[in-house]
């Protein structure tokens, strides 16, 4: 018997060190992770970050952003988005929006043409232009060091022509009566869209799917990656997505942006798309083509279109917008910074594009290397205040349990736009002139907030009349 309680008692020992070794196994492991998965209270008050790594910088490398990572932080930066870092294809690469590089004869000449990051060459590999992975590694470690998720630009419409699946798996892609690849068509007229240096993939195939969905985790699994951003999420069938985003988060929550307004994309798969219209809309009241009304009009049909949970991204530009509709002064002028806090404002999530932080005031080269400049004047300051009210008033939450918008009334609605955002007992209420004259209105503020940004001289008046030079603004707030 007292053998027996011996043994006993040395396997309750042995079991309690067992035990507390696998607590502290947990308790290093819990310790090792820098930051917590990704959620929706953190997505409330997120700004996104579009990083394009080749302009970013005259080297063009993931170290050197690494570098400048922790600064983002005080732009209330908590999303990081990269656009592609895979490998890109050389066959049909473009060198500029007509010609590809088989097009120049000069091969010195043909040297600078890097090609387009949405020609992708290899899905699980690192294009050596920015480094390595273990460089890739450290930036992401570095963001989540710093309080910051990554999330990597994935396009599942198409590969580049020398994608190993042209060899492997013809099937994959899309065909035309000979049998042979083709680049993406418009579905409605037949006839290509003009992205001749990419090759269609064919969703029909359900192989693809498996084979796509496991090269989306390798980056999940391998690389501790927090979501994607879908480019033209809408060309790939919903049900693509709906299937890989259950399997991509066994791993852990994922943050997934779609390229996209379609509201179907939202049920299951995405959790925000783009303001594309909004964005538009601010575009053509910049420069005079449309009213307030343009806006009132817009912000009561997605009230209408989306679910309460659904929102989206704002912005003032981002890759597409400054290569080829020009820089946000030559778009929006001197409205620029009331559009940029309008996008702050609203409901959704502001977007910072690579250079608008630094006052970008050129078209960057999408095919050829460029740099943006790293000279802090109007904006980042601009942006500074905008991102810490964003990050920290709950009026200004624009996810899925987004602050309330409500529109205030004002004697000149067609010139000025005011409305208010509120929630959990905080206010911020926004009023603009959104035209390139004055403007003398009358606006009944009921409660004491205070000019947070904007207009400096801004008092509240006893007779609710007000006085706003061309494109003058100001944000109110309870802080």
């Amino acid at each position: 018997m007292k053998k027996f309680s011996i043994l006993l008692l040395g396997f309750l020992m042995l079991a309690s060190c067992k035990n507390e070794a696998e607590q502290d196994a947990q308790v290093q492991v819990q310790d090792e992770l820098s930051i917590e998965p990704i959620s929706n209270d953190v997505l409330e008050s997120a700004v996104i970050y579009e990083a394009n790594i080749r302009q970013y910088s005259p080297e063009g490398t993931f170290e050197a952003f690494t570098k400048d990572i922790p600064q983002l932080k005080d732009l209330g930066v908590k999303v990081i988005w990269l656009m592609p870092v895979y490998p890109i294809s050389e066959v049909k690469r473009k060198a500029t929006g007509d010609l590809s590089i088989e097009d120049i004869e000069d091969p010195e000449e043909r040297k600078k043409y890097l090609g387009s990051y949405y020609a992708i060459a290899d899905y699980t590999g690192i294009n050596p232009e920015f480094g390595t992975k273990e460089d890739f590694d450290e930036l992401v470690q570095t963001a989540h060091d710093n309080g910051m998720y990554v999330i990597l630009d994935w396009v599942a419409n198409h590969t580049g022509w020398d994608h190993p699946w042209l060899e492997e798996h013809p099937e994959f892609y899309t065909q035309n009566e000979q049998g042979e690849p083709v680049d993406p068509l418009n579905p409605s007229t037949g006839e290509s869209w003009g992205w001749t240096d990419v090759a269609d993939l064919n969703y029909d195939n359900k192989e693809l799917w498996e084979a796509m969905t496991a090269e989306m985790k390798y980056w999940v699994d391998e690389h501790d990656i927090d979501g994607f951003r879908a480019d033209v999420a809408g060309e790939v069938p919903t049900e693509f997505w709906e299937q890989a985003v259950p399997r991509l988060e066994e791993t852990k929550p994922l943050f997934m942006l779609a390229e996209s307004e379609d509201k179907d994309l939202f049920h299951n798969a995405f959790q925000m798309g783009y303001n594309w219209e909004g964005h538009h809309i601010k575009n053509q009241i910049a420069q005079g083509k449309a009213t307030v009304d343009a806006w009132d009009d817009y912000m009561k049909k997605i009230d209408t279109t989306y679910q309460e949970d659904d929102y989206l991204m704002n912005f003032v530009t981002n890759h597409d917008e400054n290569s080829w509709s020009g820089t946000v002064r030559e778009r929006m002028g001197e409205a620029a910074e009331a559009m940029v806090a309008l996008t702050y404002t609203i409901p959704g999530m502001p977007l910072i594009y690579s250079g608008q932080e630094y006052d970008l005031d050129h078209r960057l080269k999408f095919f050829e290397k460029d740099t943006i400049p790293k000279t802090k004047g109007v904006m980042w300051p601009l942006l500074e205040k905008l991102g810490k009210l964003k990050n920290e008033s709950k009026a200004l939450h624009g996810g899925k349990e987004a602050a309330e918008y409500n529109r205030l009334q004002t004697s000149l609605d067609t010139q000025v736009l005011a409305f208010e955002r509120s929630k959990g007992g905080e206010k911020i209420i926004y009023i603009a002139n959104m035209s390139d004259k004055p403007a003398k209105f009358t606006l009944e503020l009921q409660e004491e907030l205070n000019p947070y940004l904007g207009k400096k001289d801004f008092i509240m008046q006893e007779n609710d009349e007000y006085h706003f030079a061309p494109w003058e603004y100001v944000i109110l707030a309870d802080n």
